[in-house]
């Protein structure tokens, strides 16, 4: 039987790129925020936010751009909750991040149990660019991907240059590495850490409304099924770098979808394990990259997690 055969390659790959778009989007939100110099493992709660969101208002208004919309404003909340708790309050960063994951769980459960059994009539629609089916192999693969796709593709590529190519860019690199340094330089922090720490949580609930309007037609709790915690992984894998982003997610996107495949030809192996697949590759991943960046820079901002204080700067 021959398993890998050119069509079912073309599958998987198109498979591997519409799974990791959701990963994508939530690390590229992890980046901003850390680059900032916040620490953001409330991925998981605002990807659920942002998922709950997007399907209440797909099912009122048949409307997917409005439920997008509406899914970058509820993680945009989350995000300015994060950043009040550990910007304005000084709160430790990670004890902040896991307590909006844990509020957000229950929040979205509650409202999505309320609209228990209805399913949006409505889904992201799929862009076709004919003119890419005359190129072979990968014409067939990005012919006819999801919007999202494209979509995530294109912010991750606006963030890589707007990070290392401007100057913006360069005050949230100078941000994340020494905050007292960009303060005296003229660079308002806090203001930076808000604006990043928002727009990288609204970029998480963009990546839960893919979840709900491309590949869950209805809501059922922990619909996320961790993956905000592998874009949290993903965030350090990618060492913290916008197009690594992309083939890292692109990599986990394999891994996930790889699982199912597995699956189909060889139905004795317990399911279970397929699907821990993609967790066990984390936590994989995650060691080979710390014994292999044990001597050398991660390229993690220096000053991550360190709750900047002005009165206190040197």
């Amino acid at each position: 039987m021959e398993i890998f055969s050119m069509d079912i390659m073309q599958l998987l790959i198109i498979a591997s790129i519409s799974a990791a778009t959701p990963l994508l989007l939530a690390t590229l939100g992890g980046i901003l925020s850390e680059r900032a110099g916040i620490i953001n493992l409330g991925i998981e709660g605002m990807m659920l936010i942002g998922a709950v969101c997007a399907y209440i208002v797909s099912i009122y208004t048949d409307s997917e751009w409005l439920a997008i919309i509406f899914s970058l404003l509820g993680g945009s909340a989350l995000g300015a909750l994060l950043a009040f708790l550990c910007i304005t309050l000084r709160s430790n960063q990670i004890v902040a991040g896991l307590g909006i994951t844990l509020f957000a769980t229950g929040l979205s459960s509650y409202l999505g149990k309320s609209f228990g059994g209805s399913q949006p009539q409505t889904q992201i629609p799929n862009l076709d660019i004919p003119w890419l089916d005359n190129i072979p192999f990968f014409g067939e693969i990005f012919s006819h991907l999801n919007w999202m796709v494209w979509i995530s593709f294109f912010i991750a590529i606006v963030l890589y240059v707007a990070i290392f190519k401007t100057r913006w860019g360069l005050h949230l690199r100078a941000l994340g590495d020494g905050p007292a340094a960009a303060d005296n330089a003229g660079v308002n922090v806090y203001r930076y850490q808000y604006l990043m720490t928002i727009i990288g949580a609204a970029l998480c609930g963009l990546a839960g409304a893919t979840l709900i309007l491309v590949y869950t037609p209805s809501w059922n709790d922990g619909l996320t099924s961790g993956r905000g915690w592998i874009a949290v992984a993903l965030v350090i894998f990618s060492r913290w770098h916008p197009i690594n982003a992309i083939f890292c997610a692109i990599l986990f996107g394999l891994f996930e979808t790889l699982g199912f495949k597995v699956q189909l030809y060889y139905a004795d192996i317990p399911p279970y394990f397929l699907k821990m697949m993609p967790y066990l590759t984390t936590i994989v991943v995650l060691m080979w990259v710390g014994w292999r960046n044990k001597n050398k820079p991660n390229g993690q901002p220096i000053s991550l997690g360190k709750t900047y204080i002005r009165e206190q700067r040197g």
